[in-house]
C-alpha cells in the first residue's frame, strides 16, 4: 500500500482537459447505463486501511462530468473514507494508507508528481460543520484567490462566488462583518462559496446538511441542483431521502463483518438513483432503502 505523502508546489500541474473539451451531458435518464457516462474521477480497486487495519476495499466506481453522485450506507461503511480520496485528504490522517487507482482525468492523482494543492483546488471540499474561517464574509472568499495569487477584480470574484452560492443577497450589504454572525445554513453556503471561488471542476461535499435545520436544507439541495451546471458534485449522506431528491447516481455502501471480527466496507451497488430507490438488484440495497437494516 501507497502512505499518502503531503503537498509539493515543486512539481508540475495535473494535465488535464480544458472545458473546450469537456462536453456537457444531457441531463440523466432512468435509462441511462452508468457505463456510457465519461468520468471525471474513477477508482479502481480501491483500498483504504487506518493503521493497518483495512476500512474499506475492492471499490470501483466512476463519478460523471456535471452530475451529483450520492455515497450511502450504515455508519462506519467507509463513504467518507472513500470521499476523502477523491482529493487527498486522507493525506491528513495519520497511519492512512491507500492502494488501487485514483485517477483524474485519467492522470493518478497518487502519482509522485502531482501537485496536491493543486488537485485540491480542482476538487474542492465541503465538509460536515461549517467551518468559516476567522475572517469577515469577504476575505473568507477572498482567501483562497490570494493565495493563488489573484490580486485583480477579487471584489467581482467575491460577489461571484457569494452569487452561486445564493447568499449574495442575504450578505452584500455586510461583506466586513464576522462570518460568525452569519447562521448556520449561512455558514455553510459561504463554505461552498469560498470553494467556488478558486474554480474547481469538482465539489466533494461530506453530510453537508447533516448539522441544518429543515429550511435550510433546503436551501443547500436547492443550491446543488443550481451548481451542477458547472461542477461535478459527490455527496455522502445518511438521508437517503436526499439522496433521492438531489442525485443523479447513488452508491450504495455497507461494512461486512469478518471472521476475525473486523468491519470492512465495501461497495455494494452502484446506479442511477431511480433504479437504486426503485429496483435496486441487490438485495441488500433493498434492505437498507426499505430500513429492514441500518
Amino acid at each position: 500500500m501507497r502512505k499518502p505523502s503531503g503537498g509539493r508546489s515543486d512539481v508540475a500541474e495535473l494535465q488535464v482537459p480544458d472545458d473546450s473539451e469537456l462536453m456537457p451531458r444531457p441531463q440523466v435518464r432512468e435509462d441511462l447505463d452508468p457505463s456510457r457516462a465519461q468520468p471525471v474521477i474513477q477508482l479502481g480497486d480501491l483500498a483504504v486501511s487506518y493503521s493497518g487495519k483495512l476500512a474499506v476495499e475492492d471499490v470501483n466506481l466512476d463519478f460523471g462530468y456535471r452530475e451529483i453522485t450520492a455515497l450511502i450506507g450504515p455508519s462506519g461503511c467507509g463513504k467518507s473514507t472513500v470521499l476523502r480520496c477523491l482529493n487527498r485528504m486522507n493525506d491528513l490522517v495519520l497511519g492512512a494508507e491507500v492502494s488501487g487507482r485514483v485517477t483524474y482525468h485519467g492522470q493518478d492523482i497518487y502519482a509522485p508528481e502531482v501537485d496536491v494543492i493543486e488537485l485540491r483546488r480542482r476538487v474542492g471540499m465541503v465538509f460536515q460543520k461549517p467551518n468559516p474561517f476567522p475572517k469577515s464574509i469577504y476575505d473568507n472568499i477572498a482567501f483562497g484567490p490570494r493565495v493563488m495569487g489573484r490580486k485583480q477584480d477579487l471584489d467581482d470574484t467575491v460577489e461571484e462566488a457569494l452569487t452561486k452560492a445564493a447568499l449574495w443577497d442575504e450578505v452584500k450589504s455586510k461583506l466586513k462583518q464576522s462570518a460568525f454572525a452569519l447562521s448556520g445554513g449561512q455558514q455553510q453556503r459561504l463554505c461552498i462559496a469560498r470553494a467556488i471561488a478558486v474554480q474547481p471542476e469538482v465539489i466533494l461535499m461530506d453530510e453537508p446538511c447533516s448539522s441544518l435545520d429543515p429550511i435550510a436544507t433546503a436551501k443547500i439541495e436547492d443550491l446543488m441542483q443550481d451548481l451542477k451546471r458547472e461542477f461535478s458534485i459527490v455527496i455522502v449522506t445518511h438521508n437517503m431521502q436526499q439522496a433521492a431528491r438531489v442525485s443523479d447516481r447513488t452508491a450504495f455502501f455497507t461494512a461486512t463483518v469478518r471472521d476475525d471480527g473486523q468491519r470492512v466496507g465495501e461497495l455494494v451497488e452502484f446506479d442511477t438513483t431511480p433504479r437504486i430507490f426503485s429496483n435496486p438488484k441487490e438485495s441488500r440495497t433493498e434492505g437498507y432503502i426499505t430500513g429492514r437494516f441500518g
